[in-house]
């Protein structure tokens, strides 16, 4: 089948095998196919294979279990594109109205966008008869995608690719170390000092041996002042070396614990620092373990195995300078194993690093388990899933296990190989040094010297190559935490931000739009609040509510438009100053591990308690909290276990209460407690309300009742708004959904009714 090219800076998208030869069968003579978008749902949203075809003269398609359809081109026809809920829709208009419309579920929306900004060119030059100008093909060479003209990657095909730690990556925790530089020179200086320290007993026992055993197994007397001479220098090698090595232990724990504490709380701040959008993405359990557990390897790495390493080192390096000056051709001989261990490092390195980043990434799936089932034990009891979740660790685990053992393998051949060639290291010594003290080369002291440090030397040589081992697990860890330090917010703060003097709170959004992905959720929202006014934000579930409430938060920042506070973008305001104006009370409040007095005050830690009972006062939670063992001073579990969620809720509002803010958000503030707790509730609600700029969101329209205005939402835009009973009249989209309300009451009082004339 033969194609045209495609109008300048337009991508080709590729029609489905499947679909070639029939759709080959629909074309006229000279036809050409442009593009084409496969859609799977039919008009019930059942699963059910579609295609829409542009070509240079028509739209072609065939709707899910249906025959082919033409729509040639002519002025005045339009393409949109939207999402609702989940779902794709292209629809196809003329001046008359509707011509047809298609469904499709999100994973096919990068094809759907691209089809639709393809059709208003290709309709141009269908009717003007203009020749299309060839476009160099820019299209994912494997699901035939199209592709930005600066886009290397497929955002269908591209999957998460887990890169190995380099080794490398370890040395990017110097700026942790830098402020930590001097105590840190002093203790290398101190083990320095160390080593050269042990070196001083072997050189010893040369003229120790030579001067005094072997005279002495000859028939000559011991020269006593000798001996007391060398051992005393060996006993003072011994105490200077003890001291060298306790004092350069100690100031190198010291430093390695400091740097490992700032790079803990580095990571949590700057986790603190990251949007939502980042938390969306991440599992509890994996972000704990890479702040606690590998924070914590790293710090044992520096503290002991980096010291050892680096200690081992300088032992070598010395052990080999005095080698070479004792007997250069037995240094050599002692050196002969050297690169062959070398190989075997270079050789297991790379297995070992990817080995140690996929334990860590599996050890991640286990905590997750930890972290997921821990905080959810009611509802796991509640819905009797004890044997499901403990399966489900055992699965994890079982993983976990199989990965470990693999990597195991590996290991378990590589330490033994060393240290066997080590031994053959000091067996040539022994016959190569036997030969030397034969041919009267060298004397049996040096011989007994050089093999006492070649003992070391091999013993340090196997020693650090076991650190290849503890290095690639460090280099992981330091992977996983520089994963979070290097994720740049997608919320930043402002170069130069703005300062408020006052904050009045009146609050506008401008053609305000977002997308989660490819998944457009609020379009074009254009709205004014102002200052001391209540709206309400009403509509379906899925209609961009909760999204414009996190938007205005700056939560998410806007892809589309702004938001201005008191006639400022809330994108150069700082971040901290623009959420110090905003109260927050939720569906499902949550509250911190600790007590009362310490909850309401979370917002404004320095409270007196007099500001923190009037808060409580205010928000009609002073009463029961008295009623409680301790009063203020009860401690509240984990997620506010204990309480009611009624009581939760008011300790939330009086939360808010607190920090006075000019903005609240209400956000479902009523949506899950009883009609008696609503009312609790509500009235502390009044109370907080009170002349600040208020959102509030709520499902039940009768909770509204007391706002100014309200505003309704219908797949992410903004369809009406107004007074309750102004809607009401226009019988739109409002009055629908209050009918709609309306109804499933009656329904509801209506089957409480027949219950109660059934028990009667």
């Amino acid at each position: 089948m033969t194609r045209t090219d495609l109008p300048r800076g337009l991508a080709r998208i590729e029609l489905p095998e499947h679909w070639r030869s029939d759709t080959q069968l629909q074309l006229a003579s000279g036809e050409n196919v442009q593009s084409a978008l496969e859609v799977d749902l039919d008009y019930k949203l059942h699963f059910a294979k579609g295609i829409v075809v542009l070509t240079d003269r028509r739209i072609l398609a065939r709707a899910p279990n249906e025959g082919w359809q033409a729509w040639p081109y002519r002025q005045g026809m339009t393409l949109k594109l939207h999402d609702h809920a989940g779902v794709g829709h292209l629809e196809l208009f003329d001046e008359h109205g509707r011509l047809a419309a298609w469904r499709f579920t999100l994973g096919q929306n990068l094809h759907a966008i691209k089809l639709s900004e393809q059709f208003a060119p290709l309709l141009d030059a269908a009717l003007t008869g203009q020749p299309v100008v060839r476009a160099e093909e820019h299209a994912c060479p494997t699901c035939k995608a199209p592709l930005e003209p600066d886009q290397d990657e497929c955002p269908i095909c591209t999957k998460v690719v887990h890169t190995p730690p380099s080794t490398w990556t370890l040395f990017r925790l110097w700026r942790f170390a830098h402020p930590y530089r001097w105590p840190l020179a002093g203790g290398f200086t101190l083990m320095l000092l160390s080593t050269a320290a042990h070196m001083i007993p072997p050189y010893i026992s040369m003229p120790l041996m030579d001067n005094v055993l072997i005279p002495y197994q000859n028939g000559q007397p011991v020269d006593t002042s000798l001996v007391t001479m060398y051992m005393s220098a060996l006993f003072g090698a011994a105490i200077l070396a003890w001291l060298l090595g306790w004092g350069k232990t100690y100031v190198l724990a010291l430093v390695s614990e400091r740097i490992g504490a700032d790079l803990r709380t580095s990571t949590y701040e700057h986790l603190l620092r990251l949007s939502l959008e980042y938390f969306g993405g991440k599992r509890t359990g994996d972000l704990m373990a890479r702040i606690g557990s590998e924070s914590d390897r790293i710090c044992v790495f520096l503290s002991l195995h980096l010291l050892d390493f680096a200690s081992d080192c300088l032992m070598i390096i010395m052990t080999g300078v005095i080698l070479f000056t004792i007997d250069p051709w037995l240094a050599m001989v002692t050196l002969v194993p050297l690169p062959f261990i070398a190989w075997l490092i270079h050789l297991v390195r790379d297995r070992l690093r990817t080995g140690f980043e996929k334990i860590d990434r599996v050890w991640g799936e286990v905590t997750n388990v930890l972290a997921d089932t821990i905080p959810g034990i009611r509802v796991v009891k509640a819905f009797a899933q004890e044997t499901r979740e403990a399966h489900r660790f055992r699965i994890a685990n079982k993983h976990n296990l199989a990965v470990n053992d693999k990597l195991n393998k590996v290991w378990s051949l590589f330490s033994p190989t060393v240290s066997f060639l080590t031994e053959i290291g000091l067996l040539v010594i022994y016959v190569f040094g036997i030969w030397q003290v034969s041919q009267s080369h060298v004397t049996v002291g040096v011989l007994t010297a050089f093999l006492t440090y070649s003992t070391r030397f091999y013993s340090r040589l196997d020693s650090m190559s076991r650190i290849v081992s503890v290095t690639q697990k460090s280099a992981s860890a330091a992977k996983r935490i520089f994963d979070i330090l290097d994720h740049v917010s997608s919320v930043p703060e402002p170069a130069n931000p703005v300062k408020l003097p006052r904050v009045e709170g009146n609050i506008t959004l401008r053609e305000v739009g977002f997308r989660y992905g490819n998944r457009a959720v609020n379009r074009g929202v254009n709205l004014e609040i102002k200052a001391g006014e209540m709206i309400g934000l009403v509509g379906h579930s899925g209609s961009g509510k909760s999204t414009l409430v996190n938007l205005i938060c700056r939560f998410y920042d806007v892809a589309e438009g702004a938001i201005l506070l008191d006639g400022v973008d809330i994108r150069s305001l700082a971040v901290s100053d623009y959420r110090r104006n905003i109260g927050l009370v939720l569906q499902e409040p949550f509250l911190f591990f600790g007590t009362i007095a310490e909850n309401i005050a979370y917002g404004k830690p320095d409270a007196t308690r007099a500001e923190i009972m009037a808060a409580a006062r205010a928000a009609h939670a002073h009463d029961f909290i008295l009623r409680l063992p301790q009063g203020y001073d009860s401690m509240v579990g984990e997620r506010g276990q204990g309480l009611s969620g009624g009581e939760r809720q008011r300790i939330s509002i009086a939360r808010a209460l607190l920090i006075d803010p000019r903005i609240l958000i209400l956000d479902e503030a009523t949506a899950s407690v009883d009609s008696e707790t609503e009312k609790e509730i509500q009235k502390a609600l009044d109370n907080l309300v009170a002349g600040r700029t208020t959102i509030a969101i709520a499902h039940r329209l009768s909770t509204l009742q007391r706002a100014n205005r309200l505003v309704v939402m219908d797949r992410g835009k903004v369809v009406e708004e107004g007074p309750h009973e102004e809607l009401m009249a226009q019988e739109g989209a409002y009055y629908r959904l209050y009918q709609a309300q309306a109804r499933n009451v009656d329904t509801d009082l209506d089957d409480k009714g027949a219950e109660r004339d059934d028990d009667n």
